[in-house]
């Protein structure tokens, strides 16, 4: 063997200190557990977070859903009522047409009568279309919560107590709401 190949032998047997599995301690496997474990906090920090986003969603999705039924609601309800506060302006016309006619029952004018009866009866179907609806409780129990009682009468017999006599002013309700109470007269 000539020196060379002695050199090139000795090269090949000399250990590499930064490629020697021997001197190496074994850290690719503790690399790999930070990793893997890294990645498992970081995939339940994004669970957590895609849960608290969901559990955002849910209540941010209820809360408008409520918010829409009750809009719609309240809308309904003003379309049923639209016309409350005209018709209310109306029912005075009413009244007056009512007196108007009762005092022609006694005059000789019966066109006028005639012609009088015919408005008062296109305004109360007008009305009536639009859902008001009048009320004549007479010969009924008296209820607070649906009449007005003007004055009492004493009852000529106990089982009329407490049963309305007449109507003073009549009462309205338009789609079953009451937006006029009867002025009634009440046995008592």
């Amino acid at each position: 063997m000539n020196k060379e190949e002695m050199n090139i032998e000795n090269e090949e047997n000399v250990v590499d200190p930064q490629n020697s599995s021997e001197d190496k301690p074994e850290n690719t496997d503790t690399t790999e557990d930070v990793a893997e474990k890294t990645a498992v906090e970081a995939e339940k920090t994004a669970e957590e977070k895609y849960a608290e986003l969901h559990d955002n969603y849910l209540r941010l999705y209820s809360e408008f859903d409520n918010f829409r039924k009750r809009t719609m609601k309240e809308r309904m309800e003003l379309i049923k009522t639209a016309g409350n506060d005209v018709i209310k302006s109306v029912l005075p016309a009413i009244d007056d047409f009512e007196r108007g006619i009762k005092s022609f029952e006694t005059s000789d004018k019966e066109s006028l009568q005639l012609g009088m009866q015919m408005i008062y009866n296109k305004l109360k179907t007008l009305l009536g279309e639009k859902g008001l609806v009048e009320m004549n409780p007479v010969g009924e129990k008296f209820n607070a919560d649906q009449h007005e009682a003007i004055t009492n009468l004493p009852a000529p017999s106990e089982e009329q107590k407490g049963t309305i006599l007449d109507v003073i002013e009549k009462g309205y309700k338009l789609n079953d709401v009451i937006i006029r109470y009867p002025k009634v007269i009440v046995y008592s």
